[in-house]
């Protein structure tokens, strides 16, 4: 019976310290070092939260990047990929319907200058990086439809990329929200929807 009381005091001490406890000082210190990230890295434009940095938003605007196609339609509440093999026949499909949209959006492209990341669906569903590639074969559209000149728009691109982690994991990316804001202000309009 001893042994009963223990082990019931020690499960209820246990977990109210690592249930309640830790828990609440892990966040009180994200939220003091890193209160941006630990808000969930909104960005705000004129005091009105337009996305996050974290998350893709959909977006068709010819002057503005496009973010990797999603197989969960963006939406927050839930990630993941389609789970279709490399040779599903609706995997090909969709990266073929992908590719169709891309070559309709940018004129002038050609299938082999696509890269992948930009028809295939990330694993998350959410990425909100593309790759330099990816948002280098945007910038004529993007130029066209804003005005911007094709230099202004790469130095955009060069100015926000990210590379590889700790110099050898991944590869140098973009984070499209950011892109979006920088074209958006640069053009000195109200930021509705950025990403």
């Amino acid at each position: 019976m001893i042994n009963l009381w223990r082990s019931l005091r020690f499960t209820v001490v246990f977990a109210v310290l690592l249930g309640l406890v830790y828990p609440l000082i892990v966040m009180g210190i994200g939220n003091v070092l890193f209160p941006f990230q630990a808000q969930g890295s909104m960005v705000k434009v004129n005091g009105t939260v337009v996305g996050s940095e974290l998350i893709a938003q959909a977006t068709t605007a010819p002057g503005l990047f496009h973010p990797r196609p999603s197989a969960v339609h963006y939406t927050g509440n839930y990630s993941g990929g389609s789970n279709l093999g490399p040779t599903n026949p609706a995997l090909i499909a969709e990266v073929k319907g992908n590719l169709q949209q891309v070559l309709r959006q940018n004129p002038g492209v050609k299938a082999s200058q696509v890269p992948p990341d930009m028809v295939e669906s990330s694993a998350s569903g959410l990425d909100p990086n593309i790759s330099i590639a990816d948002a280098e074969l945007q910038i004529p559209r993007i130029a066209k439809a804003t005005g911007l000149s094709i230099g202004q728009l790469q130095n955009m691109i060069t100015e926000n990329e990210t590379g590889r982690l700790f110099g050898i994991w991944g590869a140098p990316m973009v984070n499209v929200m950011q892109l979006n804001e920088m074209i958006l202000q640069f053009q000195g309009k109200q930021v509705v929807n950025v990403g």
